[in-house]
């Protein structure tokens, strides 16, 4: 019987020394989405050698400086015991200890970004590291032995321990196989394991001799982690625009996939995009919209808020006999949608989605079983609530990176990131306001030059420009009104 197995494949654009991007496609639709601009560098997985420059005992955290611009936030359950100056029993009721009585300003400690930095909050430290390699995770640390619980066969789970239960990694060292390790030789996994501990090995001298604030080990580029942590056994092509990356790339599959290196594939067309080629920009567009069209007729709107991110179900253009079928077949749908846009946009933190109401419980169990197999697929960790009967689900997610909306956006300049601008009228009566004031000032030089956008000037020039001549000939002035960037 024949089965309808999903081709998989990954795409990487380079612009050199500029740019990276990373698209994951099945069957022709993007699945994830990443993008790394090497100005805004990443420094999540990085691990550095810094200070306690303040414990701020309400929030039971430390602020680290770890040579970044801004001092990194640690909370007392991410600093492992080992740095603690006096010794705490845990069994005596609190699981932690006040960090103000176990830590101390000026304290050295090796620290990894767990969380990227954004533009009003520190990066978010861990002293619990972690270092990833091609099929294993090797945890310093935590003493702990753990498979992928995205490997799901019993048999090849059971394999994966006896393999690391037989590996003497030293006291207080745990090691974990990820998903890539599936039905991976011993040897393999053991020469990826020997690499691990000599890089660990190395970090340590290293965060032994060097002096804090320091860079101990920095997290390799986009194109790289992407091969390392996404390409699996099912993954058909790699096809990669930029010739130096390519073989880079294909001396890795080389050591992967040794009987697949030509699946490494060099796109040279100069007339049209890696994007063109395979019909994605479409999508790619759709992914940086507010809005998400949904095969039934309905769509999806993602508004950001300070506290959360929510979406909206609409019905749009949705019709029919049976009115509640309708309904449930579009929440559905949105259901499939929501878990493939929260992973492909990465939005991070409380997030809840408003589908349209369903009076029949049967439907709201199935929407709710819809999106939590359509998060499956996410690396991240996600806490989903249950469906209300007002059509209201709260869940929660973590976010993996930098999401490539946050790296390629900004506020509008009208608007300061509300989401809504000025009208017209309303700024072109702003700005005669502005001319009348300065029109009737003492140094009022002549003529008058006012400089406003290239939008604000023409509606200026052509729906004031009565108002303008009459303040012109009260005044005995001439006001010029200049687009921005125009020549004068």
């Amino acid at each position: 019987m024949a089965t309808n197995k999903k081709r998989k494949k990954m795409f990487i654009s380079v612009l050199p020394d500029e740019q990276v991007e990373l698209i994951l496609a099945e069957d022709a639709k993007i699945t994830d989405y990443f993008i790394e601009m090497l100005h805004q560098a990443k420094t999540k997985g990085n691990i550095y050698k810094g200070t306690i420059s303040n414990i701020d005992t309400a929030l039971q955290a430390a602020f680290v400086n770890y040579g970044e611009e801004r001092n990194g936030f640690l909370q007392i359950d991410e600093v492992h015991p080992e740095y603690y100056l006096k010794e705490h029993n845990a069994n005596a009721g609190r699981k932690y200890p006040p960090m103000q009585k176990v830590l101390k300003n000026g304290q050295e400690l090796l620290v990894q970004v767990v969380k990227e930095p954004t533009v009003t909050k520190g990066a978010f430290l861990t002293t619990y590291l972690s270092l990833a390699g091609r099929f294993l995770v090797l945890t310093p640390g935590q003493d702990q032995l753990g498979v992928s619980r995205k490997i799901e066969d019993e048999g090849e789970r059971n394999r994966l321990k006896d393999i690391l239960r037989d590996q003497d990694l030293g006291e207080g060292i745990g090691l974990i196989a990820r998903t890539n390790s599936e039905t991976q030789s011993k040897t393999n996994l053991l020469k990826d394991l020997q690499y691990l501990k000599r890089l660990w090995k190395d970090l340590r001298k290293k965060g032994i001799s060097e002096k804090p604030p320091v860079l101990i080990y920095q997290e390799k580029e986009l194109a790289f982690r992407a091969v390392r942590d996404y390409l699996t056994a099912d993954v058909s092509e790699i096809w990669i625009d930029h010739p130096e990356t390519a073989e880079l790339v294909k001396e890795f599959v080389v050591l992967t996939f040794p009987r697949r290196q030509n699946m490494v594939k060099l796109h040279t067309d100069t007339e049209r995009t890696l994007w063109e080629r395979f019909n994605l920009e479409k999508q790619l567009e759709q992914l940086f919209g507010r809005e998400v069209s949904l095969p039934s007729g309905g769509r999806l709107v993602f508004d950001q808020t300070e506290a959360l991110m929510a979406v909206d179900v609409n019905s749009g253009k949705i019709s029919g006999s049976n009115f509640n079928e309708m309904v449930f077949k579009t929440n559905m749908e949105a259901a499939q949608e929501v878990g493939l846009q929260l992973r492909l946009r990465d939005i991070g933190g409380q997030v809840v989605i408003d589908f349209i109401e369903m009076r029949d419980p049967k439907h709201r169990r199935e929407v709710e079983k819809a999106l939590k197999n359509a998060l499956k697929a996410d690396r991240a960790r996600v806490d989903v609530g249950r469906l209300s009967k007002f059509g209201l689900l709260e869940m929660v997610r973590q976010r993996l990176g930098s999401s490539a909306l946050s790296v390629s956006t900004e506020p509008c300049p009208h608007c300061k990131g509300w989401g809504q601008r000025r009208n017209m009228e309303w700024r072109a009566l702003q700005a005669l306001k502005d001319i009348y004031r300065k029109l009737r000032g003492k140094n009022c030089p002549t003529p008058l030059e006012y400089r406003v956008d290239g939008e604000l000037a023409l509606y200026l020039l052509n729906h004031k420009r009565i108002m303008i001549r009459d303040l012109e000939e009260r005044f005995q002035n001439s006001i010029l009104i200049l687009a921005e960037g125009c020549l004068e």
